[in-house]
């Protein structure tokens, strides 16, 4: 018999808050094998220059150094990083790759680069031999403004000849004749520049070689410990069951955890197995401005060609795309952007084309968001002032382009980042602006309540945006699921955690299944010992891909259960009801058996079994959907600047999702509450600044601005289901939905609250600041007062 789901839907408190709040979760830092030694890298101080000469001897010389090494005594071992993503088969595209490499050769290319590494018995000893080390530069010119870098100059990669790291065009329909036809065009440039992901923990890596069992164990804060586990395996010439990777607690990844391999990760490895000793390398904060992958930094020179009504007939789009000194990841960033520039709109005719520069900078990679922030600020942007110019409300005008919930499914008929046609599975997209509006008081405000504040001499605005996130791409994910002998269920799955609530969510699915109590699951994620397949956690797919992996080994085993109890109760299989950790017969009182006793019989010690019959309540299923899902939203905010220090106040926060199926709502509205977090530090405080050195000029927590506690609001939040047709769960990813349109809706609501548009400004840039909002409109109220 097939019970209701108990769990799935439910908040569920999140069975791994235990172990994280009493401090009994394991982070990599907690990692001290006996006999441990300590990293420290000597980094680049220079953002391009030439090596001319490393003298390590001083180094060597300090009291309990155990080891130098340079680019040098690597030997073999020193390579150039892989290629992560492939580019997409994009007719016409162009793309060179540039990796990062383990140590610095003969050139380095951003400030933080790593030149030298020492090995010392403390951390504290092992900085100040990198300190002893001496190196001799040649200081070169550096690229940092990506159209001086696009157009000449410098170069970074002498053998290329140019900046040029890539070019991509993907057009759609004719925009040339869109915009002849069309009532208006407008045309702007819209710039995001760079930021950090700032995680709580820094990244790091401990590695330990045993030469009796002859296997090498690491632990890294990594998001794909399964293709670590294959990478350094094929690196150092080891068999993949000799290297085992663990991805324990992490505390936050946001993508650059994704990014690999980072030459931490390749270099203390081959010393552990060099010394026959455990290595460990812990990122500190100064370090994690330079050494850990950054994003956003783009240039957009985009046009919108609109009929008298405010419809849509095209877009143009030209972009530049700063790729830092490497660009390890391809083409994923800026794939992202163009394709979610569309939006949740229909776009006749689509014409975007971008540029990567090659740049003396970190690497970018994806953060939270993963460059569909560019896209959605883009669209939004050119859509309020389509709005005022054509004197349409804000709300009205998106409502009129929506794709129309009966299209679905909708080819957009451009690549997207997991190689096929950006094709939206389902939507309904109307009923999710409507909600947001009705939650935030839109009408209300602007008849009545923004006239009164005014009038008080209040500068209170309003903002309203939409976006798509595209989620739960392949290529696949696995799990198993086993009811052990005790009667408590084992799930292993091959992604590793950063704060999702896997623990959680997944024993959520697989209680449903098989029929027990959501704290009798235990869940092991990012151990590749425990789970030998998997991508990782990344693009919102955790739940969409590893979730419905889960639910399909979780249904197998349910079939199990039911077979084995409908044997030892000789009856038919429909007769058996599994629940509360046990099957019994319906109708039947005292016809039961535990399930944990079932297990000992599905694992017999002695006697013949049938042909064919599997060994214990066990199995193991894989999934990979056909393409993303796509999940929508809108976020709404009431806002209030005072005009004399361009300071902020969040007077109230909105956001209605559609994920689809939602396992745990209480899960889901961390992820939504975290995410618009790093949004609003992304669009009102964080910015990194680099001089034309590409020194990197606010490298610390005393001058790079995070939101703080008292700068993120209660949000409201409200869903809407539009379940995914592309997997079983129906379910969407949730993960970035919370970041991608903050810039967009703080640009909207902060001119409203200023009435800049009037004042013959607009925000055309993110992030802000107090400051950057002083600079674009102080002047106007130091002129006028503050009417």
């Amino acid at each position: 018999m097939t019970a209701e789901p108990r769990y799935l839907g439910a908040r569920v408190t999140r069975n791994e808050d235990a172990r994280l709040l009493t401090g009994r979760a394991l982070f990599v830092d907690d990692v001290n094998p006996p006999h441990l030694l300590h990293a420290a890298f000597l980094r680049s101080p220079h953002a391009h220059a030439r090596i001319k000469r490393i003298d390590t001897g001083a180094a060597l010389k300090r009291d309990g150094v155990a080891a130098v090494y340079t680019a040098a005594d690597l030997g073999s071992y020193w390579k150039p990083g892989p290629l992560l993503v492939p580019p997409p088969p994009i007719k016409g595209i162009a793309f060179n790759l540039r990796a990062q490499v383990p140590l610095a050769k003969d050139k380095v290319r951003h400030v933080g680069e790593p030149v030298a590494l020492v090995i010392a018995r403390s951390r504290y000893i092992a900085e100040d031999a990198a300190a002893d080390i001496a190196v001799d530069y040649e200081t070169l010119p550096a690229v940092v403004d990506m159209e001086r870098g696009a157009a000449g100059g410098p170069v970074v990669h002498d053998d290329l000849g140019s900046n040029i790291a890539s070019r991509v065009r993907q057009t759609k329909g004719d925009y040339a004749a869109a915009a002849r036809n069309a009532h208006a065009v407008i045309r702007r440039r819209l710039v995001y520049d760079r930021g950090a992901s700032v995680s709580m923990e820094t990244r790091g890596v401990v590695a330990e070689w045993d030469a009796k069992a002859d296997k090498l164990t690491v632990w890294d804060t990594t998001q794909g410990p399964v293709f670590i586990r294959g990478g350094l395996a094929a690196m150092l010439g080891l068999s993949e069951r000799q290297v085992r990777v663990v991805a324990p607690f992490i505390g936050g990844g946001f993508g650059p955890k994704m990014m690999m391999f980072y030459p931490e990760e390749v270099v203390i490895p081959w010393v552990a197995i060099r010394l026959g000793r455990p290595v460990k390398w812990i990122e500190d904060r100064l370090e994690h401005f330079f050494a850990t992958t950054q994003e956003r930094g783009q240039i957009h020179d985009a046009e919108i060609a609109l009929d008298k009504n405010g419809k849509i007939l095209g877009v143009k789009d030209e972009f530049l795309y700063d790729t830092g000194a490497y660009n390890p990841y391809g083409l994923t960033l800026p794939i992202n952007s163009q394709c979610t520039l569309l939006g949740g709109y229909v776009v006749p005719s689509y014409d975007s084309s971008f540029t990567g520069v090659f740049t003396n900078k970190p690497i970018v990679t994806p953060y939270r968001g993963a460059g569909r922030q560019h896209g959605v600020f883009v669209m939004e942007r050119l859509l309020d002032i389509a709005a005022r110019e054509l004197e349409i409300d804000r709300a009205e005008i998106r409502r009129r382009n929506f794709i129309p919930s009966g299209a679905f499914p909708y080819n957009n008929e451009i690549i997207f980042q997991d190689f096929a046609p950006l094709e939206y599975d389902s939507g309904n997209y109307a009923p999710v602006l409507n909600k947001t509006l009705k939650m935030i008081g839109y009408d209300r405000f602007l008849a009545d309540e923004q006239p009164k504040l005014r009038a008080l001499g209040k500068h209170v605005g309003i903002g309203v945006v939409f976006y798509i996130e595209g989620t739960g791409i392949g290529p696949y994910e696995g799990a198993r699921v086993q009811v052990q002998a005790s009667g408590k269920v084992s799930v292993a799955t091959g992604v590793g955690t950063q704060g999702q609530g896997h623990f959680t969510s997944f024993a959520q699915i697989v209680a449903d299944q098989v029929g027990v109590d959501v704290r009798d699951v235990d869940v092991v994620t990012g151990d590749t010992d425990q789970f030998y397949w998997g991508a990782g956690t990344f693009a919102s797919r955790g739940a969409v891909v590893a979730g419905n992996a889960v639910n399909e080994a979780g249904k197998a085993v349910r079939k199990k259960i039911l077979r084995a109890a409908a044997e030892h109760f000789e009856c038919a299989e429909q007769d058996i009801v599994v629940a509360g950790g046990q099957a019994s017969i319906a109708g039947v009182p005292g016809k039961t058996i535990k399930l944990g006793e079932l297990a000992l019989r599905a694992n017999p010690m002695r006697g013949a079994v049938k042909p064919g019959t599997e060994p214990g309540l066990e199995a193991t299923s894989y999934f990979g959907p056909p393409s993303g899902a796509t999940a929508c939203g809108a976020h709404a905010m009431i806002v209030e600047v005072d005009p004399e220090t361009m300071t902020i106040a969040i007077k109230k926060y909105v956001v209605v999702h559609d994920c689809g199926t939602v396992i745990n709502p209480l899960i889901l509205e961390g992820q939504i509450q975290g995410g618009v977090a790093q949004g609003i530090g992304n669009a009102f405080y964080e910015q990194l600044h680099f001089d034309d050195q590409g020194q990197l000029l606010n490298a610390s927590l005393a001058d790079y601005l995070v939101p703080t506690a008292l700068d993120v609001p209660r949000m409201e939040l409200g869903h809407e289901c539009t379940p995914s047709p592309l997997n079983p769960l129906g379910i969407k990813g949730a993960g970035e939905a919370g970041a991608i349109p903050v810039g967009a809706l703080f640009a909207q609501a902060l001119e409203d609250a200023l009435d800049l548009p009037r004042r013959g400004v607009e925000i055309l840039e993110i992030p802000l600041s107090p400051n950057r909002l002083w600079e674009l409109a102080g002047a106007l109220f130091k002129q006028r007062g503050t009417s």
